[in-house]
């Protein structure tokens, strides 16, 4: 036990007496699979084919919907535990490290680097105990370029988290957030215009 600058007794964190025995993600085998298949097909910037991508996530249980562009180099942890609507695009090197279930709409967006992250630690536990917390991207929301979203987070209707900045809580619909902690600052407004060529 460490002393405090007025030498009072302070708890100290203590890793060796981590524990998440607790955190079922999927068997071993099916683990050791996904990685290998994650690595590939996934982190590999010289496989481009969404279609094969989207194949596989199939595959290992993710439900994916139509029309899904995923880039080179995204690191998706669990597919099992993942659900994405129609026409998402996942951009180069999004990490989507689902410990726990991610569901994402349809016509989302994650620009480059984006994190969307379900783990956490409590920093008040001597063990520095996981924490896991569903996150839920919904129809038409934008996380962009190296925004990060943090375990707990739902991102209603269309909302947009601006490049670099970190959601900490939930985004209202059609909101446009930045800073870290992310915070609103101005309505997203969809112009409606004629779609018909010329």
């Amino acid at each position: 036990m460490a002393l405090s600058s007025d030498r009072k007794p302070v708890e100290e964190t203590d890793l060796s007496r981590f524990n998440n025995d607790w955190f079922t993600p999927g068997g071993v085998f099916r683990r050791s699979l996904w990685y290998l298949t994650n690595a590939l097909f996934f982190l590999n910037p010289l496989h481009p084919f969404s279609g094969v991508k989207v194949w596989l996530l199939r595959l290992f249980g993710a439900r994916i919907g139509k029309g899904v562009v995923i880039k080179p180099g995204t690191n998706i942890k669990f597919p099992w535990q993942l659900s994405i609507g129609d026409h998402c695009w996942i951009g180069e090197n999004v990490w989507i490290d689902n410990l726990t279930k991610v569901t994402i709409g349809s016509h989302v967006c994650l620009s480059q680097g984006a994190m969307i992250l379900t783990g956490n630690h409590d920093f008040t536990s001597r063990h520095f105990d996981l924490m896991i917390g569903a996150i839920t991207l919904q129809n038409g929301v934008w996380i962009g370029a190296r925004a990060v979203v943090c375990p707990g987070v739902t991102c209603y209707s269309h909302a947009v988290l601006t490049v670099q900045s970190v959601a900490t809580g939930d985004l209202e619909s059609y909101g446009i957030y930045q800073g870290n902690p992310a915070v609103k600052i101005r309505d997203r407004k969809i112009e409606i215009k004629n779609d018909k060529k010329a």
